[in-house]
């Protein structure tokens, strides 16, 4: 597949006949300078964007040819989000943020599942916090809780450290590595940080829209 935009009409091909498959049950790290194309190709893998060429497939099926109300209940039950800057609504709570899915989806029981992965994320005692009384490290375990909280399919994860201290960021990539091996996530994550890439199953190296080398 290929990506391609326009600035002010001229064509800038962001990504160039790119072929990856991502397997369940394991983290796939997308490497690459800024720039490169990592953050327009996880768009294109959760259903945000679409090739300008060739197609994405889940489950055999192009999310080019699903509708609007089929790419919504994609996203909410199928995809969850994790990106750099968190993305936590600062009017909710720990456990409302992480809850919101579910509500936006109308499904029974919210609050309760919702805390559950605020266990898991060992922050349950910080579920009536605002997000501006949290830690940025406490800030992404949050939105990790968020993303996990109606058990998708496919996590997709935008340098999920970037922001973070190593210790804060560790405890990130633990969770990551974790929602592979436990909930049986296909986790796709792009990072520029060796640390972050040595999680992963599978490392894809990405240069000016072209992938380099793929290798475990």
């Amino acid at each position: 597949m290929s990506k391609t935009y326009r600035n002010g009409g001229q064509p800038s091909e962001v990504l160039h006949d790119i072929t990856l498959a991502v397997a369940p049950g394991a983290v796939t790290a997308v490497v690459g300078r800024s720039g490169c194309g990592k953050t327009t190709l996880l768009h294109l893998a959760g259903a945000m964007d679409f090739p300008t060429a060739g197609e994405v497939l889940i489950d055999g099926r192009s999310t080019g040819s699903l509708s609007d109300g089929q790419l919504t209940a994609l996203r909410r039950t199928r995809v969850g989000f994790v990106f750099q800057f968190f993305q936590l609504l600062p009017t909710l709570t720990a456990l409302e943020n992480v809850e919101l899915p579910l509500v936006l989806a109308r499904v029974p029981h919210a609050a309760a599942m919702a805390r559950d992965r605020l266990r898991w994320v060992g922050l349950e005692e910080k579920a009536a916090s605002l997000p501006y009384q949290l830690s940025g490290g406490q800030m992404q375990r949050v939105a990790i809780a968020r993303a996990l909280v109606h058990s998708p399919d496919i996590l997709i994860a935008d340098e999920p450290t970037g922001n973070l201290d190593t210790a804060s960021g560790d405890q990130v990539l633990g969770l990551l590595r974790e929602a592979a091996t436990k909930f049986g996530a296909t986790v796709l994550m792009a990072t520029h940080s060796a640390e972050a890439a040595a999680i992963a199953n599978v490392r894809v190296n990405l240069r000016d829209g072209r992938i380099q080398s793929i290798g475990s």
